[in-house]
């Protein structure tokens, strides 16, 4: 068993007065978080994010996320703002003010923005009766949970505070406007997110690309089909079009010997193979492809029965998700 150390002792001492603060927030969040919820998501403009110092980072991140996830958000420095850039806040908006005290000296003049011009204003802060707090048309009042490091007071629990709450404001709205993962993607097309998130139709290759022939196809006219399309494979359709089966290396290698040229496709092909369907994600198309033994590297998709595209791995491989 490894020795506890003092790092560690301090380590699990923050870790445990920040998880106590958040155990203390879930069970403050009243009337108020529904009614800020509702103030945001009915909106016509942007939630818009202020906050100094340590605070002003936490802005910085919810409006990041609320951005992300369906809620058009930016964030304001309080003292840009006074110095012309309160033009970017309009009636439309709602004004999300964060700090701890609520006595923070550069937000006055926000606050007094808002009143003028009766632009909502939610506080987060941990000081209900604060100048922010009263100002505000929703005050949203942390729980007055000691900093992790009691010593300098530091901001740690209050911050991770106020990160959590900006997540749970997120993810309220997120739900409340039945924000799916497809609306997610449209935000994240790149890096890993987007990746997981795509659709086999963003992918595969469509119309002349796809390597088909007919099931009475001889296999000599079969294969050039194959060779020209370089997928290693051609699907076989039936008389109405649908999807009979589909002709790989390994297939040919089973059919070698005298007489392959002059089969027919449907004499040759493996019936029933795996397939897929342009909508679904990307990533469980390659679950149904290395699911099998051995593993596939092409799968084709199809609508109503009928071949709509090819996906191989190598595309898979291309976009990240391989």
């Amino acid at each position: 068993m490894s020795k506890q150390t003092p790092s560690i002792e301090a380590g699990k001492r923050v870790l445990r007065i920040e998880a106590d603060a958040l155990t203390a927030l879930e069970q403050a969040l009243d009337g108020a978080f529904d009614t800020a919820v509702g103030r945001i998501a009915e909106a016509k403009g942007r939630a818009v994010l202020a906050g100094i110092g340590k605070s002003g980072h936490v802005a910085r991140k919810i409006a990041a996320t609320m951005a992300s996830t369906g809620t058009p958000a930016l964030y304001v420095h309080p003292t840009e703002a006074s110095h012309g850039d309160m033009g970017m806040i309009t009636p439309d908006d709602v004004v999300i003010a964060l700090s701890r005290s609520g006595e923070t000296q550069e937000l006055s003049d926000l606050i007094g923005y808002c009143r003028r011009f009766a632009i909502p204003l939610i506080a987060i802060t941990a000081v209900g009766e604060s100048t922010l707090g009263r100002a505000a048309d929703i005050a949203l009042v942390l729980p007055n949970a000691p900093e992790a490091c009691a010593e300098t007071k530091a901001p740690t629990t209050s911050t991770t505070l106020q990160i959590a709450l900006g997540d749970a404001l997120a993810v309220a709205l997120l739900e409340r406007q039945g924000f799916t993962a497809e609306h997610f993607r449209q935000f994240h097309p790149g890096g890993a997110l987007g990746a997981r998130l795509m659709r086999v139709g963003d992918l595969m290759h469509a119309g002349e690309e796809m390597p088909l022939t007919g099931a009475d196809t001889p296999m000599s006219e079969a294969l050039i089909a194959m060779s020209e399309k370089g997928f290693g494979a051609v699907g076989v359709t039936g008389p109405d079009g649908k999807l009979a089966g589909i002709i790989t290396d390994g297939d040919l290698r089973r059919h070698m010997g005298g007489g392959l040229l002059d089969q027919p496709a449907s004499a040759v092909m493996t019936a029933n193979p795996i397939t897929t369907e342009p909508g679904v994600l990307a990533a469980d198309a390659l679950r149904r492809m290395t699911a099998q033994s051995p593993r596939i590297t092409v799968l084709f998709a199809l609508e109503d029965g009928k071949p709509a595209g090819i996906l191989h791995i190598h595309d898979l491989l291309r976009a990240g998700i391989a």
